[in-house]
């Protein structure tokens, strides 16, 4: 794995595809296509409540937007994201509990209409891997380097069958085990150090390949050998800044031509 384009300036050494004993993916926007899924679920729960809100107070209306998304809501488990973006907004929002029921009564109420929208999307629509990541993932374990997925979200595992890629990862960790764990969300590294542990093998001889800000950054505080950023959003700058070695629009960059070999 050549590593091209430009590194975070304060990027460590570039680390070889030999110097690697094991690779840990996020899954939305990096192996599965959800990214826009879960944007489009977060743009509609919070426009009705900033619609409603506008309405009962006579203030103006301002819509959540892709910037709020990346910089707020990415890569997070669902009641951070939902409360750093009403924080962001000087909303001030009862927290509620996991428990609470789908609606607009408090910041869990809200993230759990979002997670009802999200699985309702995904039942309606499926899913789809990005052909290049499976690809980029093949090639790995034909080296023998050994790969996990991680995920804040609790659909982790059925979104992975739904996209018939469940058997390209030696471990899985997502929102459920977090819960179980204890584990705090990005840019906190626990989610990642966890699938470290599960899979045997030190930060030091781990990558972690990431689209989403808080991602990176938790790569890079989690001490990995390698912070690889996926820039499907046009802030290759921010991953950069936050942490990502590398960016790359997507892991094809990282292939040879003939697809034999990563780069």
């Amino acid at each position: 794995m050549n590593h091209r384009g430009e590194r975070h300036p304060a990027a460590r050494n570039v680390v070889r595809i030999d110097q690697l004993d094991a690779v840990i993916f996020d899954m939305d926007g990096v192996v599965t296509d959800t990214a826009r899924v879960h944007a489009r679920c977060w743009e509609k729960v919070f426009d009705d409540y900033l619609q409603s809100q506008s309405e009962r107070t006579g203030g103006a209306f301002v819509p959540f937007t892709t910037d709020d998304y990346l910089q707020f809501v990415d890569g997070k488990p669902r009641y951070d994201g939902a409360a750093s973006f009403f924080a962001s907004r000087g909303i001030d929002l009862p927290r509620g509990e996991p428990t609470d029921l789908p609606g607009h009564d408090s910041i869990c109420a809200i993230a759990n209409l979002k997670d009802v929208e999200f699985a309702l999307l995904v039942e309606s629509q499926g899913v789809e891997p990005f052909p290049s990541t499976v690809t980029f993932i093949s090639l790995l374990r034909s080296r023998n380097i050994r790969t996990a997925l991680i995920s804040s979200s609790r659909h982790a595992k059925m979104i992975l069958e739904a996209a018939s890629v469940t058997d390209l990862f030696d471990a899985v960790v997502d929102g459920i085990d977090a819960d179980k764990l204890a584990l705090p969300g990005k840019p906190d590294p626990a989610i990642f150090l966890t699938a470290a542990r599960q899979l045997g093998v030190a930060p030091s001889r781990a990558a972690i390949v990431e689209d989403a800000l808080a991602g990176v950054e938790a790569g890079r505080r989690g001490g990995f050998s390698l912070v690889l950023g996926i820039d499907r959003a046009s802030h290759a700058e921010a991953l950069r800044e936050h942490g990502a070695d590398v960016v790359v629009n997507d892991l094809s960059e990282l292939l040879t031509p003939d697809s034999e070999e990563p780069r």
